[in-house]
């Protein structure tokens, strides 16, 4: 049985997070875009207004002068919303963060289909494709508010760039406030052997519900949080594929690019083998609820329940 300790949107865990890290880094600073209430950024800015930038909607010059503090020995969190931050902002980022290896933490909120009724010029589907494709950059996607809330923290035990992705939607909190988290480390949260589900951000939850039901009819699957998509954990992949000889990938993002294909990589080269993916196919958002959307675009348990029985039915044939 799954237990849910709580719902909130991913995003809390990055103020919570910084109002703490505030008081052990004299030198961080937060820098905010206009969107400071809604990524929870401004719980940093009321407990330490001199240490908080707001440039307006201008997020270039926030990733700008994210670099220039960060060579002077400042640590900037630069926040604002996924599509503005990843997307507007890339060749500031190409250039000047992970060209000059800047210690810059890029924290997106309001990523992915969930977005809901802003629709499709803000639910950008691509970011992970565009930031994990640079040299030097980590790229990290909790799947709830306490897992977003420790990624934060141990963000700030590394050097250099990283993007940590997160949602505007409530979710299911499933992971235990500062619950051991390892960057590049893979969590295994349920055993099976049948079929390896790896999944990010909204849809660990998603991945457990199918799981569940699953179990029920039989079918036994391995679920995996992959929490940091770069690096990868290459040994759980590689491991999982060989205990269970087929892996699916979810992921709330374009299929190109993102979770599947960076664990495609990772298969091709060390144990080719079945797998198939649940994401978005080659589309764009529109404007919805949120989970009606995630229904509408394939990406509920029940959509993992129908290619998981496939990947395990073509198994068994050959």
């Amino acid at each position: 049985m799954i237990k849910i300790l709580d719902n909130k949107p991913s995003r809390e865990g990055l103020g919570e997070a910084l109002v703490e890290l505030g008081e052990i880094y004299p030198n961080l600073i937060g820098i905010g875009a206009d969107t400071s209430q809604s990524t929870s950024l401004g719980k940093f800015a009321k407990k330490y207004p001199d240490r908080f930038i707001n440039v307006g909607i201008a997020e270039q010059n926030a990733v700008g002068l994210a670099v220039g503090l960060s060579l002077v020995g400042k640590i900037p969190v630069v926040s604002t919303y996924a599509m503005f931050l990843a997307g507007r902002c890339w060749e500031e980022i190409r250039q000047s963060v992970c060209y000059n290896y800047a210690n810059v933490k890029l924290v997106a909120t309001h990523a992915g289909i969930t977005v809901g009724p802003d629709g499709a010029s803000h639910q950008i589907l691509e970011d992970i494709a565009i930031m994990r494709v640079l040299p030097n950059m980590t790229v990290i996607v909790p799947a709830d508010a306490n897992e977003a809330k420790v990624a934060v923290k141990k963000s700030f035990d590394i050097e250099g760039p990283v993007y940590i992705r997160l949602s505007r939607e409530k979710l299911p909190v499933i992971t235990q406030e500062n619950e051991d988290f390892v960057i590049g480390k893979a969590k295994i949260l349920k055993e099976g052997k049948d079929c390896g589900i790896i999944s990010c951000g909204v849809m660990v939850y998603e991945s457990l519900v199918a799981a569940e039901i699953l179990e029920k009819e039989g079918i036994s699957c391995r679920v995996i949080n992959m929490h940091t998509i770069k690096p990868i954990d290459e040994e759980v992949i590689v491991d999982t594929a060989k205990r269970c000889g087929c892996i699916l990938t979810c992921e709330e993002h374009q299929i190109s690019g993102g979770l599947g294909s960076s664990v495609s990589e990772v298969l091709i080269s060390r144990y080719p083998l079945l797998q198939d993916f649940v994401g978005v196919g080659n589309k764009f958002g529109e404007s919805g609820n949120a989970q009606e959307l995630m229904k509408k675009y394939e990406l509920k348990a029940e959509n993992i329940i129908e290619k998981v029985k496939k990947l395990v039915e073509k198994k068994n044939k050959v």
